[in-house]
């Protein structure tokens, strides 16, 4: 009897565990992500950009040769091809070319000691301007000073080696499709490190296997899809929207309970700035769950008291089964 009693009370206690999984299952359900309609910029300054895009916008570009009366086609350099939509999608696209080009550039063909103009860098119109004092400019240059991408500047670095100033987008603040922030921003890294022919005007190191070296790394796929580079590669900073100190390949992140824990790195890093509502019901680093469940980050207090009851039932009842038997053992029947 006590023994039908036991089978029926753990048949419940199952029954109950699934369904509060099944629950827990369908809260963790994100919406699809929808994206916002945008409109085109017309720039104020498109005509006068037109100048420089009417060869500078086009994969083959052409001019007459007035000397000989002919006109001459080329094959635009991919390192001089400016892209129309990108430009006018960036964070410059209300810009004209010669706010940062000399003036001379609008003489044609340009003279050869153009090409030996000093570039702006971030700091020169950014640094020490209140406008932009929220976003810690010259806290970014300090960090970019001690990481090791400053010390190939002697080698041709720059600020637009990761930021190209014709094309590049900040969207970590204002994301709504974080899978894609992460691809685009690993898309930066990825242009110089898997790219050898890139890479070698920097370095003389030999061809670097980015999946090779990250040959310790389990389930790759999902983590090169899930986090960026600089989770890992970089030295986090509360004050600042993105780390800039990248860190020496020895010093790069590698323990998996760095990110797998309830004091997750990527909560002061990736989702730092996620301006969408965090998640409840119970869950730690709950604004995580908006894209992706992260073992041992995404713990549930309510579940984990839940587990720990059922826990303490089961121990019972079988406490309780073993008291019966052993005070109600049946007797041996007499022959």
């Amino acid at each position: 009897m006590y023994f039908k009693i036991f089978r029926t009370t753990s048949t419940i206690v199952l029954a109950g565990v699934l369904l509060a999984n099944t629950s827990f299952a369908f809260t963790l359900k994100k919406e699809d992500w929808k994206p916002k309609d945008t409109t085109n910029l017309v720039s104020q300054f498109y005509k006068e950009n037109e100048s420089c895009l009417k060869c500078h916008g086009e994969r083959i570009y052409e001019y007459v040769n007035e000397s000989q009366g002919t006109t001459i086609r080329h094959s635009m350099s991919i390192e001089r091809f400016i892209n129309r939509d990108a430009f006018y999608s960036s964070n410059h696209k209300t810009f004209k070319c010669t706010d940062c080009h000399s003036e001379e550039y609008m003489k044609f063909p340009h003279a050869g000691e153009l090409r030996m103009e000093q570039m702006y860098s971030c700091i020169d119109c950014h640094g020490n301007d209140p406008k932009y004092s929220q976003f810690h400019f010259e806290e970014i240059e300090a960090e970019y000073q001690q990481s090791t991408h400053f010390q190939m500047e002697k080698d041709g670095f720059t600020c637009w080696k990761c930021h190209n100033p014709h094309s590049y987008q900040i969207s970590i603040r204002n994301t709504e499709n974080l899978k894609k922030t992460i691809a685009y921003d690993n898309a930066i890294c990825l242009n110089c490190h898997s790219d050898f022919d890139r890479f070698q005007l920097l370095s003389d190191r030999e061809e670097i296997n980015i999946l090779k070296k990250h040959d310790w790394l389990p389930n790759q796929t999902a983590h090169f899809q899930s986090v960026r580079c600089i989770e890992c590669h970089t030295n986090s900073n509360d004050s600042l929207l993105v780390s800039h100190l990248i860190m020496p390949k020895d010093s790069a992140v590698r323990r998996c309970n760095e990110c797998h824990s309830q004091n997750s790195i990527l909560m002061a890093s990736l989702y730092k700035f996620q301006s969408k509502e965090k998640r409840k019901d119970g869950f730690v680093n709950g604004i995580l769950l908006n894209e992706s469940y992260v073992i041992g980050a995404n713990r549930n207090e309510y579940l984990n008291s839940f587990s720990l009851i059922i826990f303490v039932l089961v121990l019972g009842i079988i406490g309780i089964h073993i008291f019966f038997r052993t005070v109600h053992k049946v007797k041996p029947k007499k022959k």
